[in-house]
């Protein structure tokens, strides 16, 4: 066994290789450590509804002696993440407030350049092609990932309709809402490390259905490459517990910029439509919209 990979790395990564029963288990974990680093075998497989021996085997087939040795590594793992706190104090404790906002700031551009050094202009072209002859979109993001998501989906709807914003709540909910997607649709995936098993699950089930799927991840190795040839990868690095998403929102807008330069007159049309409904049905006041402007005029 390889000590040092997290335990939630090894599920992810060994995933798609266990049996329908060892996913359940996985799953449960991925989503729960926090409650399953407490639980006995027999407590485990009684919450899932299988054998003790079952969840046994679990720890075995991901490389671990038996589960009180499984059991274990959850728990270092967890007192990991516990831990990234004494890690910020430890390289920023003795800085100023500005030189923690220079540091993180500079860290931030330093991935965006990455990012645009090495993401593949072709995949680039091919996103915006795929989205603008795409039917439906179905765009899914979860946990730290869903703001990415709500974002793209948000001003997609500005320059062409039929674009959903799959709803993460359960594994079941994503499937139902994805039920009617086939090959005249296209799927945004987007994750980061940890990597959602929702995700990679919507993922096949999108290339099952011969969808295109466009991923949005930080690297060629990431488990969504692994269904789609049309890889949109950005920098994406863990600022102490913070996940930095600067690079992947950057990548957003600029798919949003070349969407609008393909089709100008239908945003600019669907904006103007837009202005005259917020007029019509009064969506803003006029205290809540251009009061700087209007007070130049009084």
């Amino acid at each position: 066994m390889i000590r040092n990979k997290d335990v939630l790395e090894i599920i992810s990564a060994m995933y798609l290789g266990l049996s329908k029963s060892q996913r359940k288990i996985a799953d449960f974990i991925l989503g729960n450590y926090n409650e399953a680093v407490f639980m006995t075998a027999a407590n485990l497989g009684k919450e899932l509804g299988i054998s003790e021996s079952t969840v046994v085997r679990f720890a075995e087939r991901i490389g671990y002696d038996g589960y009180p040795d499984f059991q274990k590594a959850l728990e270092d793992c967890i007192k990991n993440k516990l831990s990234d706190i004494r890690k910020i104090e430890t390289k920023y404790g003795r800085n100023t407030q500005s030189e923690v906002l220079n540091s993180v700031l500079q860290a931030d551009i330093d991935r965006i350049n990455a990012t645009k050094a090495n993401i593949d202009p072709a995949c680039f072209q091919m996103a915006v092609d795929s989205i603008l002859e795409a039917k439906h979109v179905y765009i899914l993001g979860v946990r730290s990932n869903a703001p990415l998501a709500a974002f793209l989906q948000f001003y997609l709807n500005m320059i062409r309709g039929d674009v959903v914003l799959v709803n993460t709540s359960s594994a079941s909910e994503i499937f139902e809402q994805m039920t009617r997607i086939n090959e005249k649709d296209c799927f945004i995936a987007i994750s980061f490390p940890r990597y959602s098993m929702r995700t990679l699950k919507a993922c096949e089930f999108a290339k099952d259905r011969k969808a295109q799927v466009i991923a949005i991840t930080d690297s060629a190795y990431s488990p969504l490459c692994m269904y789609t040839a049309c890889q949109l990868l950005s920098k994406s690095e863990s600022v102490s517990i913070v996940d930095s998403l600067v690079a992947p929102l950057s990548v957003i807008n600029a798919l949003i910029v070349a969407l609008c330069l393909k089709v100008p007159q239908e945003v600019r049309s669907h904006l103007e439509d837009l202005e005259d409904m917020w007029q019509n049905y009064q969506v803003y006041q006029k205290d809540e919209i251009n009061f700087i402007d209007e007070s130049k005029l009084l």
